[in-house]
Parts: C-alpha cells; structure tokens; sequence
C-alpha cells in the first residue's frame, strides 16, 4: 500500500528556499553592512538622518510588494488553472505599471524635495542639510529598484529561483564598493552613500534583464488595451496589498516613531532607532525567504484543493522562521553590545541609549516571525482581508497606540516596550479568530493556520518512485480503493498510462505524487513530477508509445501546467 510522503514537496521548498533564502540574504545582509560602512566612514550620528529618510524606501518597498509579489501571486495561481493567456497578463501589467510607478516617484521626490524633507525633519529641522543629501540623490535608483525587484518575484515563480538571487547579490555588492569609492575616496558624505545605492539598483537591474534571453522562461509580455491593462492592474493591487500594506504601516509607524523617539531621546533616539531597525535586516533574512518560498507553493496547492501540501509546507515555514527570531532574540538581548560595536557608538549620550534599545526591541522579535508569516499565508490562501486587517494591528495601529499610552505612562521606554506588546496582541487575535472560524465552520477549517482537511474517505494520496513495477502496482491499489466505484477500472487505467508516459520521457524522475479525489459524478486524478516539460494535451508523433492516447480517448478533460518548475496534470473521469 502506497502513502504520501512528501519528499517531492520537500525537494520542492528546498528548491526554493535556498536561493530565496540566499537572494534575501544578499540583500538584507548588505544593507546591514551598509549601514555598519556608513557609520564606519562618516560616524554613527549621521544615521540618524537617513533614519528620517526611510519612510521613503519603505514606501517604495510598499509599491513594489503590493504589485510584484501580488501579480507573481496570481500568475501562479493562473497557471495553476492552466491559463497562459492571464498568467502573461499579470506579467505584463505588473512589471509596466512599476516601471512607470518608480519614474512618478522619482519625477514628483525631486519637484517637491523640500516640502517632503521638511515633513520628514519635522522634529529635528537641524538635520534638514543632511537629510537632503541622502534624500535627493536616492531618487533617481527608485525606478531601477522597481523594476528588479518586481521582476525577480515573477523569476521565482517561473521555476527560476537562482537569477534573482545573483542580481541582488551584485546590486548589494556594487553598493558596498562604491560606498568606499564615493564615502572613502572622494569624501562626498551622505549623498556618496545614496549614489552607492543608486549604482547598485542599476547594475542589478541590468544584470536580471537576462531573464527575457533564458530559452526556458515561460512568461511573456503581452499588448493589453487601456482598460484591460487596469482591470489586471485592479486585482493585483487588490491581491497584494494585504501582504504589502505592512510597508505602508511601517511607512506610517517609522514616521510616528522618529518624532516621538526625537521628543524623548533627542538625536541619541534616532540614532538608537536606526540600529535596531536595522538589526531586522539580519531577522527578515529568514523571514522574507521563508515566507517567500511559502507564498507560491502554498497558493497553487491551496488552488488544487491539496490541503495536506499546504499544511506540510507551512508548518515546515513556521519552524524555520521562530526557530531563527528566538536565536536572534536571545542573541541581542544578551549581547546588545555586538552591535553597539559594530556601529561604532561611541558618543557617551548615544551608549545608554542604544543598549537599553535593543534589549526592549529584542524581545518583539519571535511576535515578528509569526504575524510575518502569517500575513504572507493568508494572502496565499486567498483571504485578503485577513491579511490585511493583522498587517493594519500589528504594523501600525497597535505599535503607534502603545507607543503613545505606555511613553506617556513610563517615558520613552514606553516606545521599545509598545513594538512587543503590539506583536502578542495580534497573535492573540489571530488565536481568537481561528477558534471562531474553526466553530462557525463546524471543523471544516482547523488549527491556528485555518487550513481544511481532506476527508480521508474520498481522498487518497500517493508517492510512488519513477518505475514501472510501482506504477502498476498503484494502479491497481487506487482500483481496489474505488472498489464499487463505476469508473474505477477506467480511473486505474488511467493513472497507470499517465504514469507510464511520465517514466518513459524521463531519464530518472525521482518521485511522483498522485491524488484521486471523489467528486459529485466523477473522478479527479492530480498527478505532479518533476521531471521534463510534456504535455500531455497534446499527443506527439515521434513518441514509440501510444499511452497518452489511451489516456485521452478515456478521461473526459486533460488540464496540464508547467507550474512552479513541476509539471501538473488533472484527469477528470466521469463516475
């Protein structure tokens, strides 16, 4: 007797995880030795500047999130119901609309530079001459910025995982060199900093565009009219802004919270602030390559009613990313003075300051790693509003309530304190909200993730290795499970062919996950490898074999889709 064991989803995440893991890596751990190099070459109490200036990169970070990765989202899950034409629409909408995003942010930051920094000075217009170096220079890499990391999402999902992480690693890298070249060399401060980054966005830029000569990518651009263009456009941002709108309550809590940190702290606030912001360069590593790998394995298995997939995937992500925050937690809360060296604090008023900082701040890390994550599987399973209503509490409404309740109670401690206090109280939503659905859906639903479960009565799951012998012998076990069934002889020919043809293309295909689901008149038969691209759709002569015609004359539909670097075949036959 044949069971499930996942390890085509284990090698499938693995996959995955490693070069998404690794391109998060590159990024987030070269904007953390960024920050180390700016504060190396031009002193720690410059950061307090570009501190003021980060709602405008998380502000970009939210147009790039919400229409990036919710077009990659739904252009997996498209190809998931086998529609190349949608798929290549989200494509192309997604990756124009960001490109003319960036150019917008970049054309209005300039015309209205000194409103904006005044805004962003508001409590320290001291710092208005420093802000504005960084600031000005920033803009002109928003369009690139844009336009790599959009596209790098629709790389992922296209079975292609490795490209995206060699052109951030080169951006982040170009970064690092030139802040040496413009910091170190020709002393040009702050604005030196920005034009590093500037450089970098370009040269990765440049680098990824070699996505539209690889033979094996699968999306393309397409010409859409005006009004189609924004109907897609409408769905994406619909669909992405759950998991992106976090951007947009960090954009508004960084803004809340370098005034409240300036009123109390003064500059030695902005500095401490900067740091432990930064510090979550090192967490998101875990956090955004998780949740990243997670997102699109998770929407198209949710999309096929493969509900055991889902609960693997995202109890494997969920180890991966508390597992990370409690080490990092426990590492800085113990070890706060690790990154007061690494930045060079040195000003006696800044010490104190940062080192209590980072201890509170520490502590609001493993609340990160789980609303984190579940942000991002709420959005894969399609429940937007959900997801949009945990990034809402615990982004901006809970943080920025605390933070003024608890600093007007206790101090400025009141302000560290608020982030963990935000983060358990949103987790104690998400506890409460699963136990009323798991109710109101009478255990249709389950468990703090709300996931469904597959009824084990017409629900059968399989993995067979890639040989004949074990083809044929679950052939005839899934013929004797459907025993009594009109069709359970057709739907065991069925299989055995399918599974035959697979074996026969491939030189070695590992594993093979087949899935026989009872609906009302018929039978479904899913069947996922990873071996070449074949579709079974369309019978080709020079095969010596004529299984896949069998397969054909016998099913009553035949849905294939290259999706996620497997091939993904439905079989419908009737009952």
């Amino acid at each position: 007797m044949y069971e499930r064991n996942y390890d085509l989803l284990k090698s499938k995440f693995r996959e995955f995880f490693f070069p998404t893991l690794l391109t998060s890596m590159a990024g987030n751990i070269c904007l953390f030795i960024d920050g180390l190099i700016v504060s190396f070459l031009i002193g720690a109490g410059n950061m307090s500047a570009i501190q003021l200036v980060t709602p405008l990169i998380t502000f970009v970070n939210l147009m790039y999130w919400m229409i990036g990765l919710g077009g990659s989202v739904l252009c997996s899950v498209s190809k998931a119901e086998f529609d190349d034409e949608k798929s290549n629409s989200y494509f192309s909408t997604s990756l124009l609309s960001l490109i003319i995003i960036g150019t917008l942010v970049t054309i209005f930051g300039f015309i209205f530079s000194p409103s904006v920094v005044q805004i962003l000075c508001s409590t320290k217009p001291d710092l208005i001459p420093l802000a504005s170096q960084f600031y000005n220079v920033l803009l002109f890499g928003m369009p690139f910025l844009c336009y790599m990391m959009s596209l790098s999402y629709f790389i992922r999902a296209d079975g292609i995982p490795n490209l995206p992480f060699r052109a951030i690693l080169l951006s982040n890298i170009v970064n690092i060199v030139c802040d040496f070249i413009f910091m170190g060399y020709f002393k040009m401060g702050l604005a030196g900093a920005s034009l590093a980054t500037t450089t970098g966005y370009f040269v990765g830029s440049v680098f990824i565009s070699y996505y539209f000569f690889k033979s094996e990518r699968t999306l393309k651009f397409i010409r859409l009219k005006v009004g189609t263009f924004f109907s897609y456009l409408k769905k994406i941002v619909t669909a992405g802004f759950s998991s992106s709108s976090t951007q947009l309550y960090l954009t508004l809590k960084i803004f809340i919270m370098n005034a409240l940190l300036g009123y109390y702290f003064g500059k030695s606030g902005l500095v401490a602030f900067s740091i432990c912001y930064n510090s979550l360069f090192i967490l998101y590593i875990f956090l955004i390559g998780t949740s990243q790998t997670m997102s699109p394995i998770v929407s198209v298995y949710f999309k096929e009613e493969d509900f055991s997939g889902v609960d693997y995937i995202i109890k494997k992500s969920f180890k991966i990313v508390v597992i990370s925050s409690l080490i990092l937690s426990a590492l800085f809360i113990i070890y706060p003075q690790l990154l007061l060296t690494l930045y060079t604090v040195k000003n006696p008023s800044d010490v104190p300051v940062v080192l209590n900082a980072l201890r509170l701040f520490a502590i609001s890390y493993v609340g990160t790693a789980i609303t984190f994550l579940y942000t991002f599987y709420a959005q894969a399973i399609q429940k937007n509003t959900l997801s949009t209503i945990i990034s809402l509490l615990e982004g901006f409404v809970l943080p920025s309530l605390f933070a003024f309740a608890l600093s007007s109670l206790i101090g400025g401690n009141g302000i560290w304190i608020s982030f963990a206090v935000a983060e358990l109280l949103t987790i104690i939503f998400i506890i409460v909200y699963s136990i009323y659905i798991n109710k109101k859906t009478k255990g249709e639903y389950t468990g703090f993730f709300i996931n469904k479960h597959n009824d084990d009565k017409d629900v059968f799951e399989y993995t067979i290795s890639g040989n004949t012998k074990d083809a044929v012998d679950l052939a005839r076990d899934v013929g004797d499970f459907l025993a009594g069934e009109k069709s359970s002889s057709l739907v065991s020919l069925a299989i055995e062919e399918m599974l035959v043809n697979i074996i026969e293309i491939n030189d070695n295909v590992d594993t093979i996950d087949v899935i026989v689901r009872k609906e009302k008149g018929y039978i479904l038969i899913s069947v996922k490898d990873s071996g070449i691209e074949f579709n079974p759709v369309i019978e080709q002569k020079e095969l010596e074999f004529d299984s896949i015609s069998v397969l054909n004359n016998i099913a009553e539909d035949v849905d294939y889709s290259r999706v996620l670097g497997l091939n993904s075949t439905v079989i419908k036959i009737k009952n």
